[in-house]
């Protein structure tokens, strides 16, 4: 590993249009490191629950629907992947149908059980390769990867994540009012931090940091920070293995 790569893992949580996902690759790309969207992981279960035609209120159905859908995503961070029964869904589940439904078949316990499983599964699979990992998600340093020496909860006001989703959605050619894009980033922070199983909330130990105020730069520049200050970069110390 040369000097400058990611020892270890980076934990990544917030709600919705914190930056999260930008950031994280952004990251993983500075540090030389492997990259996980836990999210798009939910998102393409939801779409194929949608895509089965099954009400993502009913646990029982989307349970049997997650356990046998082939999900596939890749950890490049220039370039992430994500494939539903082995097809390019990256595009579609970001579209306004799986985003209603994700935090509805999200909250399945069986879906939560069977996605951090496989996870948990990616990030020791990139950590035996040398690699370190950038994860994010809504339950990264509380469940996914408690043990991650650097853990980051992202925050911002609703009004400040309303206006990013809102642009966001606008570059992807798609168009809701701001009333509307705020109420669903209300309704989104609701459901994340109520459910029963995995509730969206910092962990005990992670850094907390306000977004409202920063660009994507300065969110970079303070995660940067952050990664070398607990000394997570740089050349491993041999262990014998």
């Amino acid at each position: 590993m040369a000097s400058g790569e990611l020892r270890g893992v980076v934990a990544l949580d917030g709600p919705s249009g914190t930056g999260k996902s930008t950031v994280a690759r952004r990251l993983a790309s500075a540090v030389h490191a492997r990259y996980l969207d836990t999210g798009a992981m939910y998102r393409a279960v939801t779409l194929a629950v949608l895509r089965a035609g099954v009400d993502p209120e009913d646990a029982t159905r989307v349970a049997e629907v997650a356990a046998a859908a082939r999900l596939a995503v890749g950890t490049d961070p220039q370039a992430p992947t994500v494939r539903l029964d082995g097809e390019d869904v990256a595009a579609e589940i970001r579209g306004p149908e799986a985003t209603r439904a994700v935090s509805a078949v999200s909250a399945v316990p069986a879906v939560r059980e069977l996605l951090v499983a496989e996870q948990r599964r990616i990030i020791a699979e990139m950590l035996d390769a040398g690699h370190g990992v950038v994860v994010e998600g809504r339950d990264i340093g509380t469940v996914v990867a408690p043990d991650a020496p650097l853990k980051v909860f992202l925050t911002a006001s609703a009004e400040t994540r309303a206006h990013r989703r809102s642009r966001q959605d606008a570059e992807d050619g798609r168009v809701a009012t701001m009333e509307a894009t705020m109420a669903d980033v209300q309704r989104r922070d609701r459901l994340d931090s109520t459910r029963a199983v995995s509730p969206l909330r910092p962990a005990d130990d992670a850094v907390e940091l306000d977004t409202t105020e920063l660009d994507i730069t300065g969110v970079l520049d303070a995660l940067l920070a952050m990664v070398d200050r607990r000394g997570l970069r740089g050349v491993p110390e041999r262990t014998g293995r």
